[in-house]
């Protein structure tokens, strides 16, 4: 017993030491935590060396643009007693640097779409690279400062863009304005890149000369210019044409690889006779065509039933379930059968187009759809202001609905063109033979491609 009991007090010893030596260690974590020097900083803390960085650019930057608005000064275009209104990111700067140049009344903004000031508020707005420049939404923007400015009002634009293409399309945006001038300024910034500054001042109405829609389109230098630098058509025909048709999408020269189209209302993308997502939209427009970072709005033209109900859960797509056509007609479509039935699945059946009243030349199956005037919608939904990309494949039609297109107009509405031109080619299976599917030949194809390259349509042989 005496032996048991000795054994207990050494445990309680011993848990009493190991307690004590704890609470030692902890007390002693906790001075060193308490009284150490603190290293950590917050995110939103400035050392001195940033501080004064921040105020060399600051002060750089109004250095900057106050000799800009000095330029301004001695060309009579701004005046100590101008209201003015600056857009861009830089707004403090742009303050600052009107002060410096003794203007008294000025405003800044930053890109928003609707601006808080009555019509006709000021007599000049200064637009940096940072403002129209790089929004979003250009069209709009331009509707506010055309707006806000006074008739007689000078709108100053410093841009990156410096093609003809953009320049052109920067114009378009503000059609009731001269343009006053349009040339390169040094900078002496290293935030700012190399800058166009375009001057214009508004007017009284419409100055901009618009196409004829009822006619012939009219054809600026700079889209010749433009379409004499694109690929070169395949004026010869191929004698495997399922083979260098679908090479030649690689030498496509793509407008927004060529010239910057940062300036238009709208960016759209129609598919006529899209199939299914995946045959054009999801596997070669939403990965390889250059958007330039573009909100692109995207119709499929899709007559075929079959794929409507996939298009139901693209949200961002908007389905036009009928057959492209010249008038709003009922149609019908000649059913292509093929011993392969996994070439219907795919969406490979839907054949030539006709009326109803013509229908009774084809020979195979037919099945009934809605065609509408495709042209007419085009023209009612678009304008020069828009950029439009069309994608054609609809076997055969394209000669009716171009021609249809080039008479009213419609045509001169298209920036860039991806035509699928159907003629009776050489057959895959049989050396030396003609498909009898098609009666036009391919040298009619080369005189469609080539006369929508003279409209002015930056027009692509596709596959």
């Amino acid at each position: 017993m005496a032996t048991n009991a000795a054994a207990r007090r050494q445990r309680i010893l011993i848990r009493a030491l190991y307690t004590g030596v704890l609470i030692v260690l902890a007390r002693t974590v906790y001075l060193i935590i308490t009284t150490a020097p603190s290293t950590t900083t917050t995110t939103n803390m400035t050392t001195p060396h940033e501080s004064s960085w921040k105020a060399d650019t600051d002060e750089q930057l109004v250095k900057y643009y106050s000799s800009v608005f000095q330029d301004l000064i001695s060309d009579g275009i701004l005046t100590v007693d101008s209201r003015t209104l600056t857009i861009g990111a830089e707004s403090p700067q742009y303050i600052a640097a009107l002060r410096e140049a003794g203007i008294a009344y000025s405003k800044a903004i930053k890109k928003n779409v609707r601006f808080p000031f009555m019509n006709n508020s000021f007599d000049l707005q200064f637009s940096a690279h940072s403002g129209l420049d790089s929004s979003a939404y250009p069209g709009e923007l331009s509707s506010e400062l055309t707006r806000t400015l006074k008739p007689e009002g000078y709108l100053i634009i410093h841009t990156e863009s410096k093609d003809s293409y953009s320049l052109n399309s920067l114009l378009d945006l503000f059609d009731s304005f001269k343009l006053i001038r349009s040339r390169e300024v040094p900078v002496q910034h290293w935030s700012i890149p190399r800058i166009r500054e375009v001057i214009l001042k508004k007017q009284n109405g419409i100055l901009r000369r618009r196409r004829n829609l009822a006619g012939s389109c009219s054809v600026p230098a700079y889209k010749k210019e433009l379409i004499q630098n694109s690929e070169p058509l395949i004026a010869e025909e191929p004698m495997k044409p399922w083979i260098s048709l679908k090479r030649n999408l690689k030498n496509i020269k793509y407008l927004p690889s060529m010239a910057d189209i940062s300036f238009k209302t709208r960016y759209i993308y129609i598919d006529v006779g899209a199939r299914n997502y995946g045959s054009s939209i999801g596997s070669w427009f939403k990965k390889l065509y250059p958007k330039q970072n573009k909100p692109f709005k995207i119709f499929a033209v899709e007559s075929d039933k079959r794929f409507h109900q996939e298009y139901k859960s693209k949200k961002k797509i908007t389905l036009l379930p009928y057959a492209a056509w010249v008038r709003n007609e009922s149609l019908f479509f000649e059913i292509n059968r093929q011993p392969n039935i996994k070439n219907e699945d795919k969406g490979r059946g839907m054949g030539r187009a006709q009326s109803a009243q013509t229908s009774t030349s084809f020979l195979g199956d037919l099945n009934k759809i809605q065609g509408f005037d495709f042209a007419n919608w085009v023209k009612n939904s678009f304008t020069e202001k828009d950029f439009v990309v069309v994608k054609m494949d609809i076997e055969g039609t394209e000669f009716d609905i171009i021609r249809k297109m080039v008479e009213t107009g419609a045509i001169c509405l298209i920036d860039e063109m991806f035509l699928e031109c159907h003629y009776n080619r050489w057959r895959r299976c049989c050396k030396g033979e003609r498909s009898s599917k098609y009666q036009n030949e391919y040298n009619e194809c080369m005189e469609l491609f080539s006369s929508l390259r003279e409209k002015g349509v930056l027009v692509h042989q596709w596959w």
